[in-house]
């Protein structure tokens, strides 16, 4: 039995408890021996009970124990002391993902995919080790407040037997994979496929499979295709998207093969989130070869089909095969507003362009013949005629041969449309393409392009594109950098060249946020360290990353930790007021004696005095104060004075109000 302020191990003084389990509990303690603070998982009674598990749990927790990797929560020590059984574990100062995905509903494409990508380099170094965690999911991962991404609890799931599992422990079948459910052999791939499920909900909100029971989910693991997260949320590229189907693939050869070729998908897809890169594998189609029979060797010898006899596939198989086939026609038309007869005619008309008649092939290459020859024929005149002087001087002829051939090749490219060529700018001077274009009789209007990396002042592209024809004094949009990016992209490619000899160069990420500051490291091969909070006093980095503790530019060995610091704004000026408060003596009607709600509340909203007297004056000493002006506000009732006139006897006043008085202050800049 577990209690606040005993000592474990005659080390580890047990200070609070920070967490709890289906399988254990977690105490925050000190290590008296090493003055530090760690994380005790203590084994819950139900599972101490049981040597079989104990004593594989062990074996797990030692062998756990020996990685050392940013991304995982390092294991110090395993122990047990009058039947507790604990592991002591690095300490992470945050909250696990199940929370904060809980506290933000759903994340950014690229915070999941900066987590993910964190997740899996944990999960490569323990692969690498022959280590599998067998319990990926949201609530064994840990977000440190500096936005780091540890994995922890790794080897508990194999440790668990299906004697010794609970319906708690089992709130880990959202995640687990096919092969887990039906408690098959488990490897690295299943620890994937885990990944895509969180990675899912990640991206989501939710999670893909649920059910009344641990059973019904499990067996939808196993039968029921996975459903799109982009069907719940249209910001998710289909980089992204057929990602996490690759990772959540039932059968683990089709996934991705181990963590490696999943974190350069990643990281590829933060790059270029919308390209279509992700090669989802139908092993039924490559395995797909056979010997041909005989009926089928005769037909392809005699340019025919197959009998129309040929025995039909089962349907179950044919659809299997087609699966992805039914993705692309189903899918894609969805996101690219295509209906499904558009798609079914482009396919088909695809299909018999790249799929020619037979006989085709031959009239194709005489008809190539037949053009190259009269090329040849046109070249030949027309070099015999300028050396007979036919068609003018040597000079003449180059020339108008010239002309004739720019002709033909704008004619080409242009088809039959008139106008003038618009010429290629990008990657001049603004001021060179502007030139260039007038030259041509076209207008310039110029716009920003943020996005673009190339140097400031540096045409990226034009609308309508180059090549393009546009009539006579036509506007032409020049798309220029503003400069932005082009000295991360500068580092980026240092990186890349850099990497080749096991050293990178450290990219800036000065001016980012926290967030895209991680991401930007991790792609460059480096680890975020700590951010520290800090004043800053150019007010454009508020919020943003304002230092690195290793220069832009300097090459360093992969994985070397990169502190940061995050601006809070300009250092704070601080001011003080030391004041006697008088009576409101300004006031209508005001006499001493009279009950005054007196407050004092600083520009920026600070309420340094709120109370009522009939005593003045009020001492002030007020210190730390944040603004440098205030207001002091005088409520109070009063009785305007009787007078009779003495001629109709009449007497008026006497009426109580309230009365209202606002005085300002201004307060002492402090040391």
């Amino acid at each position: 039995m577990i209690k606040i302020g005993m000592v474990i191990g005659d080390r580890y003084e047990v200070l609070e408890k920070i967490g709890t389990g289906g399988m254990s509990d977690v105490y925050k303690a000190k290590d008296h021996k090493l003055n530090r603070l760690v994380a005790v998982k203590v084994l819950k009674q139900e599972f101490s009970e049981n040597e079989n598990f104990v004593s594989k749990f062990r074996v797990e927790a030692q062998s756990t124990a020996g990685l050392m990797h940013p991304n995982i929560v390092n294991v110090y020590d395993v122990g047990d002391e009058d039947g507790i059984n604990y592991i002591v574990m690095e300490l992470v100062d945050g909250i696990t993902l199940k929370k904060y995905i809980e506290k933000k509903q759903r994340l950014s494409v690229k915070e999941a995919v900066s987590i993910a990508i964190q997740v899996a380099m944990g999960l490569e170094a323990a692969h690498n080790n022959n280590i599998i965690h067998r319990d990926i999911k949201p609530q064994n991962i840990m977000i440190s407040k500096e936005g780091k991404v540890k994995v922890t609890d790794f080897g508990i799931a194999k440790a668990a037997t299906s004697n010794t599992i609970t319906s708690n422990v089992m709130g880990s079948v959202h995640y687990t994979s096919p092969e887990q459910a039906r408690g098959g052999y488990s490897d690295a791939k299943s620890d994937i496929y885990s990944l895509g499920i969180t990675l899912f909900e990640m991206l989501t909100g939710r999670v893909p499979f649920n059910g009344d029971t641990t059973v019904a989910i499990a067996i939808k693991h196993i039968q029921e295709d996975l459903p799109s997260p982009a069907d719940y949320g249209d910001d998710i590229p289909i980089s992204v998207e057929k990602i996490v189907l690759k990772c959540c693939q039932k059968s683990p050869d089709r996934r991705y093969q181990n963590a490696a070729e999943l974190i350069s998908d990643l990281k590829r897809s933060l790059i270029t989130p919308d390209k279509d890169f992700v090669n989802l594998v139908d092993p039924d189609e490559e395995g797909a070869t056979r010997v041909a029979s005989e009926e089928e060797t005769s037909a392809v010898k005699n340019g025919g089909r197959i009998s129309d006899t040929e025995p039909m596939r089962l349907k179950d198989d044919y659809d299997k095969d087609n699966r992805y086939d039914d993705y692309d026609r189903d899918r894609r038309p969805r996101r690219r507003n295509y209906d499904d007869d558009d798609l079914y005619e482009y396919d088909r008309d695809r299909r018999r362009s790249s799929n020619p008649a037979p006989g085709s092939m031959e009239k194709i290459t005489i008809a190539i013949a037949i053009i190259l020859a009269l090329l040849i024929g046109f070249m030949v005149i027309l070099l015999v005629g300028r050396s007979l002087g036919i068609f003018g001087s040597s000079d003449e002829g180059g020339n108008q041969a010239s002309n004739a051939a720019s002709s033909a090749v704008s004619d080409t490219n242009a088809g039959s449309s008139e106008g003038i060529i618009i010429p290629d700018v990008s990657g001049k001077a603004y001021a060179e393409a502007v030139a260039a274009l007038n030259e041509k009789g076209f207008k310039v209007e110029r716009a920003d392009d943020a996005g673009s990396t190339l140097a400031k002042d540096t045409v990226s592209y034009s609308n309508p594109a180059a090549g393009n024809r546009a009539a006579s004094g036509s506007t032409i949009t020049v798309y220029v950098s503003t400069g932005a990016n082009a000295t991360t992209a500068a580092a980026t490619t240092e990186v890349t060249v850099a990497k080749a000899e096991g050293q990178v160069t450290v990219p800036n990420v000065i001016g980012m946020t926290s967030e895209d500051a991680v991401i930007t490291l991790v792609e460059a091969g480096l680890q975020a360290g700590n951010v520290v909070e800090t004043s800053n006093e150019d007010t454009n980095l508020t919020g943003l990353i304002c230092a690195q503790s290793i220069a832009v530019g300097t090459s360093v060995s992969e994985g070397t930790v990169i502190n940061m610091e995050l601006s809070t704004g300009p250092a704070k000026v601080t001011y003080s007021y030391t004041s006697d408060i008088g009576a409101p003596t300004e006031g209508e009607n005001y006499t001493a004696g009279l009950s005054v709600h007196v407050t004092l509340v600083t520009t920026d909203g600070t309420t340094l005095l709120n109370t009522t007297t009939s005593d003045f004056p009020i001492q002030m000493n007020s210190k730390g104060i944040t603004s440098p002006t205030g207001t002091i506000t005088f409520v109070y009732t009063a009785t305007a004075p009787t007078t009779t006139n003495p001629e109709t006897g009449e007497t008026t006043g006497g009426e109580t109000k309230e009365v209202t008085v606002t005085r300002a202050v201004t307060f002492n800049q402090e040391n």
